[in-house]
């Protein structure tokens, strides 16, 4: 969201555009609505959202609580340091580091699990995360690389993502626990603008 023209953009946004078309609502009729991480499966059950679309990784955790259409992309999860910091090159340099994410994520669940060394740092956004980074408060932000890039082009001089992914990262458009007929219609609209070459 451009906090100056409240307009929406990206990726995401795009994919949640084609989906709404194809569901028979005009883009200028969808409600988008922010969602921190940590909250993406109880908003879906209480039916805040109608779906979920936003770096959402499909997992059997998650397939548990709510149910999901795709994957619609792959991204892998990497690092994002200083320009300046050349004593990370990937994950396992992170020992003794402060890495940043958002809490609730995959990448600071896989962060803890597989690289004890590290310390954590958790916000509800990414964006807060990378004010850290910049700010000299944390040693590296990890999530998904396509988020990560963007961050990067953002700040060429200040910022750069390192390494290369360790982690798949199927993403999935959330949908509420057992709505077969809505997960069935998602995916069939996927698929098509993948193969009609509109994706």
């Amino acid at each position: 969201r451009d906090p100056e023209t409240n307009e929406y953009s990206g990726f995401d946004i795009e994919i949640a555009k084609m989906v709404a078309a194809d569901l028979g609502i005009a883009a200028e009729d969808i409600t988008f609505v922010e969602i921190p991480s940590k909250n993406r499966e109880t908003a879906l059950a209480n039916g805040e959202v109608d779906y979920y679309v936003g770096t959402y990784t499909i997992n059997d955790d998650r397939k548990e609580q709510v149910s999901f259409a795709g994957p619609y992309f792959i991204a892998g999860q990497d690092l994002l340091v200083r320009a300046d910091d050349d004593s990370i090159t990937g994950p396992d340099d992170l020992d003794g580091k402060n890495v940043c994410s958002a809490t609730g994520s995959t990448p600071i669940q896989r962060i803890k699990d597989e690289y004890p060394g590290a310390q954590t740092t958790e916000f509800d956004v990414y964006s807060k995360c990378v004010d850290a980074l910049l700010d000299g408060e944390v040693d590296a932000v990890t999530t998904d690389d396509a988020i990560l890039a963007g961050y990067a082009a953002e700040e060429p001089d200040d910022l750069a993502v390192v390494g290369t992914p360790f982690s798949e990262e199927p993403y999935g458009i959330g949908l509420a626990k057992d709505d077969a007929e809505l997960q069935d219609f998602i995916a069939g609209a996927l698929q098509r603008h993948q193969d009609n070459g509109d994706y």
